[in-house]
C-alpha cells in the first residue's frame, strides 16, 4: 500500500485554555480532494495552518508524504526542526489564503518568480518563464505586468495560486479562496481549482462552496467544536448525512 500524501492522528491544538482541536484524523490520499466543512470557530483554517506548521500542534502527528510536519521523531519523543528545515519541508506544500497576501509593489509576474528564485534558487529567465506558462494556465496570460491595484480579487486570488503552483508542491492547501470575492469572481477561481483536480493535484480546502465539494471533492469533512463530525463521499454527506448536527448546518447552507 502507498503511503497517503496527507495523515493526521489525533491532531490537538489549542490556544491557552481554549482547546481549538481535539483530535483529529483524517487521511488524504494522492490526487484526492478533501473538502472541510463547517461553521466558524469550527478549527478548520486551524487545522489547514497546522499541516504546514504555521501552527505547531500540541498533540498527535501530521504528516506529508511520510514526513513529519515541522518536527522529527527521536524514540517516543518529537524535536521541532530548525526554521530552515521546516522551510525546506514546506516547500512541498503550497497554500492559498482567503486574502491574497501578494506583494502590492511586484507584477504579478514578479509575485510568481520570487519563491523560485529566492528560495529555490531557480535562474530568473527559467523563473519568468514557468511564471507566463503559469499565469496562462489559471487565465491571466494577459496580466503578467499587471500590479495587485490593478487586478480584481478574482484576478490576484488567480495570481495567488499561480504564486503556490511555481515552487510544484505535491499537496495544495486552500483557506476558504473564495470568501473574499464578490459573487460573480468566484467561478472564475472555482475554475481554476478543478482544473488542478482533474490535472491530479492533492488538495485540502476549507471552503463554504458546497457545490464545489459535490462536484469535485473525493471527500467531505464536516468540522464543529474542534472535532470531526462526520466524512466520507459529499454526494453522501451534502445530501443524506447521518449526523443530527450536519444535516442542522447543512439546513442554514443549502
Amino acid at each position: 500500500m502507498s503511503t497517503p500524501l496527507l495523515h493526521a492522528r489525533g491532531v490537538r491544538k489549542h490556544f491557552g485554555r481554549l482547546e481549538v482541536l481535539k483530535g483529529i484524523d483524517l487521511t488524504v490520499e494522492r490526487g484526492q480532494v478533501c473538502c472541510l466543512l463547517g461553521p466558524s470557530g469550527s478549527g478548520k483554517s486551524t487545522f489547514l495552518r497546522c499541516i504546514n506548521h504555521l501552527e505547531k500542534v500540541d498533540g498527535g502527528r501530521l504528516t506529508v508524504d511520510g514526513e513529519l510536519v515541522g518536527y522529527r521523531q527521536q524514540g517516543s519523543r518529537l524535536h521541532e526542526l530548525r526554521e530552515s528545515e521546516v522551510a525546506e519541508r514546506r516547500r512541498d506544500i503550497g497554500m492559498v489564503f482567503q486574502r491574497f497576501n501578494l506583494f502590492p509593489h511586484m507584477t504579478a509576474e514578479e509575485n510568481v518568480m520570487e519563491a523560485p528564485v529566492q528560495v529555490a534558487g531557480v535562474p530568473r529567465a527559467q523563473a519568468r518563464e514557468t511564471a507566463h506558462a503559469l499565469l496562462e494556465r489559471v487565465g491571466l496570460g494577459d496580466k503578467v505586468r499587471g500590479y495587485p491595484a490593478e487586478l480584481s480579487g478574482g484576478q490576484q486570488q488567480r495570481v495567488a495560486i499561480a504564486r503556490a503552483l511555481a515552487m510544484k508542491p505535491k499537496l495544495m492547501l486552500f483557506d476558504e479562496p473564495t470568501s473574499a470575492l464578490d459573487p460573480e469572481l468566484v467561478g472564475d477561481v472555482l475554475d481554476v481549482m478543478r482544473q488542478l483536480a482533474e490535472d491530479g493535484m492533492t488538495m485540502v480546502v476549507v471552503t463554504h462552496e458546497t457545490g464545489f465539494a459535490r462536484e469535485v471533492g473525493d471527500t467531505a469533512v464536516f468540522m464543529d467544536e474542534g472535532v470531526v463530525v462526520e466524512a466520507g463521499d459529499p454526494r453522501r454527506v451534502l445530501t443524506d448525512p447521518e449526523q443530527d448536527r450536519t444535516r442542522a448546518f447543512l439546513s442554514k447552507v443549502l
